[in-house]
């Protein structure tokens, strides 16, 4: 089951080419996505009403599509207006859309009740487009259920362990105990590291002659939207305190979307706010997050293969959970809310 009265990522505004379209599974739902004629982004979804064609494989003829395999012409609300084979247009034929926003760098999708979909819940991601930040895009897949990954996004414990050359730095990082606030629509994690080793990946672009203490304080917000300030300052300067002046900061915005039960989309960027004139350096810190990004997914994937030969194991707790244990009941108490509030489906009779 998947959370759907909620924004979720669709893809990045690059993606959407001006002319043809996106395919991509979200939700376990084939979606169309494509400009209009103003080049604002409409989302299909991508079966045609009459033998569910894929639309995506149709034609754009100004502010329409048409589908390629019978002739059907949907305007952009997704109504039909054309059947080339009749002179007149049945009152149910049209396809289903869904509301969208493209906002910094992101298109942003509800696949639920579209009367819910309110632009103001978007989470704020301006870092990616801010010009006084500078990310690259990047995207991975997953071949596992979203929640697994969830998890791991949770436990940054796992750092210096899972990121030895990549994002880890020292194992007292690990040793710090992370703070967890509840949050409305998700749970705050803050976790500080004093008098630590910096990690490699910033070692590379902006070496420390010492230890740093460093901070890694994000909010994890249904559906899977991983919001995080981070950074490190020289020890003992005041980082803690509020004191930023000589620190090296980033603001990462990550999104899970399940595409199926078993697979997930993973959108993500890794804002910084130094040597902003320097693109070698963001294509440096870009390609150590990727790598660092392969090491999760080789470990998520392996576990998930390992739960799946043993249905009946047990995970054992420790405290490092507590963040994905809580973020865990978040997301059945919302998908119990919304199976309380989403009327049946009609049926082709009524």
């Amino acid at each position: 089951m998947f959370i759907k009265n909620t924004w979720c990522v669709a893809g990045w505004s690059k993606e959407v080419p001006q002319d043809g379209f996106l395919a991509r599974t979200l939700l376990g739902l084939p979606v169309a996505l494509w400009r209009d004629q103003a080049g604002k982004v409409v989302a299909f979804e991508d079966m045609c009403c009459h033998r569910g064609a894929p639309l995506s494989r149709g034609r754009r003829e100004g502010d329409s599509v048409r589908c390629l395999y019978h002739g059907l012409l949907f305007d952009r609300s997704g109504k039909c207006i054309e059947v080339p084979s009749q002179d007149t247009v049945p009152a149910n034929a049209c396809v289903r859309t869904f509301p969208v926003v493209e906002r910094h760098r992101w298109i942003w999708i509800w696949m639920g009740d579209a009367a819910k979909a309110d632009p103001a819940l978007i989470p704020d991601t301006h870092w990616l487009d801010d010009p006084g930040w500078r990310s690259l895009d990047g995207y991975t897949h997953y071949d596992t259920n979203y929640l697994l990954i969830c998890d791991n996004l949770l436990d940054l414990a796992h750092l210096p362990y899972v990121h030895p050359t990549t994002l880890g730095g020292s194992e007292d990082y690990a040793r710090n105990p992370a703070t967890v606030e509840m949050l409305e629509r998700g749970l705050r994690v803050t976790r500080w590291a004093l008098n630590t080793a910096p990690p490699p990946f910033v070692q590379k672009v902006q070496p420390f002659d010492g230890l740093v203490d460093r901070w890694n304080i994000y909010d994890f917000l249904i559906p899977g939207l991983f919001l995080m300030d981070s950074g490190m300052s020289p020890a003992g300067t005041g980082a803690q305190q509020g004191n930023r002046e000589n620190a090296v900061m980033f603001h990462s915005c990550q999104a899970l979307t399940p595409e199926s039960e078993t697979t997930t989309h993973y959108f993500f960027g890794q804002p910084h706010n130094f040597a902003i004139d320097r693109p070698e350096v963001t294509a440096s810190i870009h390609q150590s997050i990727v790598e660092a990004f392969e090491e999760d997914r080789t470990m998520v994937m392996a576990q998930a293969r390992n739960l799946a030969k043993r249905p009946d194991f047990r995970m054992t707790a420790i405290r490092a959970d507590l963040a994905l244990s809580r973020y865990r009941w978040l997301v059945e108490r919302t998908l119990a809310a919304e199976a309380r509030t989403t009327p049946p489906l009609a049926t082709a009779a009524e």
